[in-house]
């Protein structure tokens, strides 16, 4: 019975002694389970056909200085975002940056444990898209929220841009409110409300909008051309005057559809009219350019696209192009992290104090390489390091003694030669 007491005293004051360090050595932890999301009340999305009017409607309520709402702006922006090339061309650039490993610096050093973490951690991969959304969308307010999970302790949420208004340092409950919280002025504002993107601006969307609109209606006009010049209209000549027969001749026509064959009488005619003279070359030439302008806009470049004039010259300039726009996304993404993120997780408990996000250096391997064989002609390189860098398990040559290589080898020796013999 006493060393039961005994052991269990033990046990106990190793919890405390557990617990004790965690309090003294671990950071401490802001948390906040709930934030303003849940008060704010979601709006049925409205999917009418848009047109240009609909964009210049959406800009002037925007635009206007008294009141301001982006309510029709943001979305107009989430309808235009429906189309497949304009979505493939953003997430093309983003994930550029998204792929790139990043590394977290306390002081001089890199603080292993941090950068791991970071970026194995979804809501990391969250945070990222949302911030280098402001470059497509504008201004964006994201709201973090503690979990209480080890592995995913933080909650990334995008505060609708429906309901904020930046010129105003608003966010709206209620889609239609005419007064709001003032967020700026909260204590959550720099800790759990981040700000990204200036109160200004309207994103790229704002100029992509017309050319994804125009490129929507051409590709309607050519489906209708297709339906139209794929079965061209048909007509029916009778003398008639019977209204049974003219409603069963009606019904003939609209009900023949792609059927082979009909029944008519004696005294009437059925014919095919004559088709459209296009084939839509119109409507293709309308969509490749807007698509072209979009590619542009976006990426600096139209990239790996089918071209008339295409050549590898022309795309490996257009990759230069649209390398200059990752880098400058990237510069973005950590001056963000450095001002902005670190700070509040440092505030969260997330990061130590001092820390410093970077991008870690990227190498040429294919460089590296021809610069290693080159080396290797002069200089030992170890094999070590090899296996590292590049994944090729190496040892050294298996060196003979000199003796032993004239044992082995049978090398023809030179043949004495009398010189005063051969003489004449």
């Amino acid at each position: 019975m006493q060393k039961k007491n005994k052991s269990r005293k033990t046990h106990d004051a190793t919890n405390k002694t557990a617990n004790l360090a965690v309090k003294t050595n671990g950071p401490k932890t802001a948390r906040r389970r709930e934030g303003y999301i849940r008060s704010i009340v979601p709006k049925t999305l409205s999917r009418t056909r848009s047109d240009i009017a609909t964009w210049r409607s959406a800009l002037r309520a925007a635009d206007n200085v008294d009141n301001p709402r982006r309510a029709r702006l943001m979305n107009l922006y989430d309808d235009v975002m429906l189309c497949a090339h304009l979505t493939s061309q953003i997430e093309l650039r983003q994930k550029a940056t998204l792929l790139t490993p990043f590394e977290i610096k306390v002081g001089d050093e890199i603080d292993d444990q941090a950068t791991a973490a970071l970026n194995a951690a979804s809501w990391v991969t969250e945070l990222n898209t949302h911030i280098l959304d402001s470059v497509m969308y504008g201004h964006t307010l994201v709201e973090l929220t503690t979990t209480g999970n080890t592995t995913e302790p933080v909650a990334v949420t995008l505060l609708p841009r429906q309901n904020v208004i930046p010129e105003k340092g608003m966010l709206l409950f209620r889609e239609d409110d005419s007064k709001g919280l003032q967020y700026r002025e909260v204590r959550e504002f720099g800790n759990f409300i981040l700000e990204f993107g200036k109160d200004h601006d309207y994103g790229l969307l704002n100029k992509a909008v017309p050319h994804v609109l125009f490129m929507r209606f051409a590709q309607s006009c050519w489906s209708e051309l297709c339906e139209i010049y794929g079965i061209p209209p048909r007509f029916m000549k009778t003398d008639t005057q019977d209204p049974a027969m003219l409603d069963r001749a009606e019904a003939m026509l609209r009900d023949m559809g792609a059927a082979a064959y009909f029944i008519i009488d004696r005294t009437e005619e059925f014919q095919f009219a004559k088709g459209a003279d296009t084939n839509g070359d119109v409507y293709n030439n309308l969509i490749t350019l807007c698509k072209e302008a979009v590619s542009v806009l976006v990426n600096g470049a139209v990239i790996g696209q089918d071209t008339v004039n295409g050549n590898r010259s022309k795309e490996e300039s257009s990759i230069r192009l649209f390398e200059k726009l990752v880098m400058a996304d990237r510069k973005m993404l950590a001056g963000y992290w450095n001002s902005t993120v670190i700070p509040a997780l440092v505030y969260i408990g997330i990061l130590p104090e001092g820390s410093v996000f970077s991008w870690q250096q990227e190498e040429d391997i294919e460089k590296l390489w021809a610069m290693v064989v080159q080396l290797l002609q002069f200089k030992d390189v170890p094999n070590d390091w090899i296996e590292e860098k590049f994944g090729i398990v190496c040892t050294d040559k298996a060196f003979t003694v000199p003796g032993q290589l004239s044992e082995t080898l049978s090398v023809p020796q030179p043949r004495e030669v009398d010189f005063f013999a051969t003489a004449p």
